[in-house]
């Protein structure tokens, strides 16, 4: 081998193993890798990979790996975080049709009755009410604050959970960068490698 042939192969080395340390740097790569070698858990993480057989892979392959799995791993709890900020949402909806029909329903003369459907959504969210029938108008008024403080309860909650699906958004994004990236860079030492031996 010439010594730019072994230049290359070197490079290419220290870029695997510089690869690998800042995939391991990261929490959920550590954890998948350390179940995969037997040190965590009893089920490994990474796609029917288990401690017997990573031996036997090259450094591409069990940094790929890991680097799916973590991929896999964000993925679904995006999906997680998406479905729950849809929850949040529905509940709000909820919520803010219930005080506009409350509201509608406080304009008349006390004693107030709710019709049967609006009656089920008082049940469903103001327990307190739920065995009441009739109202008078400081039990309205009561119901419609009590509604406004869960909206803005929920307003509050719904904003948590926009940041953390942002968040989630920006780890999954990365992840899959990483893994374009590192795909590459052992593409292009490969086609070096090969043009250096022709």
């Amino acid at each position: 081998m010439n010594k730019k042939s072994i230049a290359t192969t070197v490079g290419a080395l220290i870029l695997g193993v510089a690869a690998g340390a800042g995939i391991m740097l990261n929490d959920t790569a550590y954890s998948s890798v350390k179940q995969a070698i037997g040190q965590g858990a009893t089920n490994n993480a990474i796609g029917g990979i288990n401690g017997q057989n990573i031996a036997s892979m090259d450094i591409e392959t069990a940094l790929m790996a890991v680097q799916s799995e973590r991929t896999r791993l964000l993925d679904a709890q995006l999906q997680e975080q998406i479905k729950a900020v849809q929850e949040r949402n529905t509940q709000m909806a909820q919520l803010n049709s219930l005080l506009n029909e409350l509201r509608v329903q406080r304009t008349g003369q006390a004693p107030y009755s709710l019709p049967a459907g609006l009656h089920d959504q008082v049940k469903m969210h103001l327990i307190q009410y739920a065995s009441k029938t009739s109202f008078n108008a400081a039990e309205m008024d009561s119901m419609i604050q009590e509604l406004k403080q869960k909206i803005d309860a929920a307003n509050n909650s719904q904003q948590m959970d926009m940041l953390r699906l942002q968040s989630m958004s920006n780890k999954r994004n990365e992840a899959f960068d990483v893994m374009t990236n590192f795909v590459k860079k052992m593409q292009d030492s490969r086609s070096s490698i090969i043009g250096n031996m022709r």
